[in-house]
């Protein structure tokens, strides 16, 4: 069975980035009716950000990329979690990783390194001083058996290290790159356990795959030059190990590498600003992969029947927030205005219920401006003309081919027209008015924009049949009143 995670740091809060890896593996397992895991890596207790956890795993579900294993629930912070491969947090498997490095320890394939600190740092010192490579010098590497036991009984601090062959070549096939090779010489012998007691990323992510029977490990290209150390100690472990795919970095317009620096970039910032999940995962799915043809939209089950890491691009992908926007204005018109109603009330706030006005339908309030803005928090400010009258000056109310004579003119004839009928519904309202245009001798332009005008108070709004139906009668007139105080 196919089996793929994510595993992300509790360090932040998803990144885009991350959602991109997230959704990846869950489309790989779902095309092949495998698992998706969660795993928590969170053995670096010192980077740790408190809430982080629930935050990713709500980013997760907001996506609709809830996981099949590895589900963390929360009851009084503290962490309840279930599954055939025992905890999902790395924190809790703890003793699991001790053993593993025991048996590399056994094997010779590991080592005790007692160097401190300031040892480290002085020979990282040298190194950058005679401009080489930087790394582990190999200090206790072939430290004589007594000597360990020796510092082991005196209780000195250690790390373990990898101990990593110094000749040949690491080769292996990259689902996305391709063939692709290290010089064993140059990699570095890595810390598998810490002094803590907590292993590092290199031991736990090659463990847990392992033990949670992992088929594809898909992940930043950042991790790319680490992979000759996983698959060394697969090697070591004497387990096959799985297909890697490393996924192309996420850029700015620039080319610069995508960062907080130069906008937002967590998964919640767009929940925040108003993005829809569907336009969100459309988006990301298409930051380095494409079908191969134009189509543009796919949803979710779509996605997962065409995804394939083969057609995944080699280099990075630039992060498009226009394209994004274009995929949540898509997704908005597809709504209906009561769904979009909705979505949009958090954005509100109190706003509702502080009503002045009597808004017959909050839908149709919001089908005014559904297909002009771009997301949902810009709702709230788009027709907070119908909740408040804006102070407009009177020159707004003139037509470009009429004078404010004839607009104050059209206006009081208006009001005492639009006492007598009704405007509750939009497409009777229009011809009537068309109609009475027409009886009166006026043009379209010189009646309809002063009535938009003194409805909306705007420059730019919708048009006044869609404003007057959604307003009250009363409040009709008596915005067509204030407009004929203003001229």
């Amino acid at each position: 069975m196919i089996r793929t995670r994510f595993a992300p740091s509790p360090t932040g809060f998803l990144h885009v980035g991350g959602l991109r890896t997230a959704l990846y593996a869950y489309l790989v397992a779902k095309q092949n009716n495998g698992k998706f895991i969660l795993r928590v890596e969170d053995t670096d207790q010192k980077r740790s950000v408190e809430g982080a956890i629930p935050a990713i795993l709500e980013s997760l579900n907001w996506a609709d990329i809830a996981p099949d294993e590895g589900v963390v629930e929360f009851e009084n912070n503290d962490v309840i979690e279930k599954g055939e491969y025992g905890p999902y947090l790395q924190s809790k498997r703890l003793k699991i990783y001790e053993q593993h490095a025991n048996i590399l320890l056994e094997k010779g394939f590991a080592y005790y390194c007692f160097c401190t600190a300031e040892r480290l740092e002085e020979c990282r010192a040298k190194q950058s001083a005679a401009n080489r490579p930087m790394g582990y010098d190999g200090h206790c590497r072939e430290m004589d058996v007594a000597e360990i036991k020796k510092n082991l009984t005196a209780g000195a601090p250690y790390t373990v290290r990898l101990k990593m062959p110094k000749t040949g070549m690491t080769e292996f096939n990259d689902l996305i790159k391709g063939k692709v090779s290290f010089k064993n010489e140059l990699v570095d012998d890595q810390v598998l356990l810490k002094t803590d007691g907590f292993p590092t990323y290199h031991l736990a992510v090659v463990v847990d795959d392992h033990l949670m029977a992992i088929t594809h490990v898909i992940r930043g290209d950042e991790w790319l030059p680490s992979t000759p150390k996983h698959i060394y100690l697969y090697e070591c472990f004497g387990w096959e190990k799985p297909m890697f795919a490393h996924l192309p970095l996420l850029l700015n317009a620039n080319k610069s590498k995508l960062s907080k620096r130069q906008g937002d970039v967590a998964v919640g910032d767009y929940v925040k600003k108003g993005y829809l999940p569907e336009a969100l995962i459309n988006f990301v799915a298409f930051l380095g992969w494409n079908p191969g043809d134009d189509r543009e939209i796919f949803s979710l089950a779509e996605l997962a029947k065409e995804f394939s890491l083969e057609k995944v691009n080699k280099s990075g992908a630039v992060f498009n927030l226009e394209k994004l926007d274009w995929y949540n204005k898509y997704y908005l018109r597809q709504l209906s205005n009561e769904q979009v109603a909705e979505l949009a009330l958090p954005f509100f706030g109190n706003k509702i219920k502080d009503l002045r006005l009597k808004i017959e339908d909050f839908a149709n309030v919001i089908g005014l401006e559904k297909e002009r803005v771009t997301t949902l928090a810009e709702l709230p400010g788009a027709v907070n003309f119908i909740f408040e009258l804006p102070d407009y000056p009177a020159e707004m109310l003139v037509f470009k081919k009429s004078t404010t004579e004839e607009a104050k003119k059209v206006l009081g004839e208006l009001l005492v027209w639009l006492e007598k009928i009704d405007l509750k519904d939009k497409n009777d309202l229009e011809k009537q008015v068309i109609q009475w245009i027409k009886d009166n001798g006026y043009t379209n332009g010189a009646v309809l924009w002063p009535l938009r005008v003194a409805l909306s108070g705007q420059d730019k709004s919708p048009g006044p049949f869609e404003i007057a139906v959604v307003l009250d009668k009363d409040e009709v007139l008596r915005r067509i009143q204030v407009a004929l105080a203003k001229v």
